[in-house]
């Protein structure tokens, strides 16, 4: 498992989690409720110039963040010039882009452990009617540690197809992407099982 949080210092590392974390909720909200082309433009270009801000290393890191989108906003373009809406197609796509360029800069910013304590902190009123939370908090943290190593290991993967042979790999690769996945599963179960498991 790797960290996201990025190891170039910005100002934004020492905010709070959790007023970071109400930011990007209300911010999505916005980008759900506009409709504007020129809005979703202006904020994705926002977005850009503020992962420029703290440097080079930084707007590598997190452009690469965004890669992984393209396939489906390629599919979302296609779809749209299919049915004749090229502009709602265009808006759907830098919203999304846009969405997912402020929840990456929110994990780029913010420690796993300040996150944790965020929904600690929310989860508070179930575990006062005793409901265990632990479940919640290390889902959230396996969920958000693990997804950059899955998607490492399916580009490894198609990689190692592609040197291999000529035909893309497509569905080929899905049964030993998923014997990957289930064998980290295993693993990460054992490991959690030694360590007490989900009690509280």
């Amino acid at each position: 498992m790797i960290s996201l949080t990025s190891p170039v210092e910005t100002r934004a590392h020492h905010w709070p989690a959790g007023a970071k974390l109400a930011a990007l909720c209300a911010a999505t909200v916005v980008l759900f409720a506009q409709e504007s082309l020129g809005f979703h433009a202006v904020v994705f270009a926002a977005c850009v110039c503020v992962y420029r801000l703290p440097g080079v290393r930084f707007f590598r890191a997190g452009m690469k963040g965004l890669m992984v989108l393209w396939p489906f906003i390629a599919l979302v373009l296609v779809w749209h010039l299919v049915i004749g809406a090229p502009v709602a197609g265009l808006v759907v796509g830098l919203r999304l882009l846009s969405a997912v360029a402020l929840a990456n800069l929110v994990t780029m910013t913010t420690k796993l452990s300040a996150m944790i304590e965020v929904v600690r902190w929310l989860a508070t009123p179930l575990r006062r009617v005793g409901v265990n939370t632990r479940a919640l908090e290390i889902g959230i943290a396996l969920v958000v540690r693990f997804t950059p190593t899955l998607a490492d290991k399916g580009a490894q993967l198609a990689q190692s197809w592609s040197a291999r042979s000529r035909k893309k790999p497509g569905w080929k690769i899905v049964m030993p992407f998923t014997v990957l996945a289930l064998d980290d599963a295993e693993y990460v179960a054992e490991a959690l099982k030694a360590r007490g498991g989900l009690n509280q």
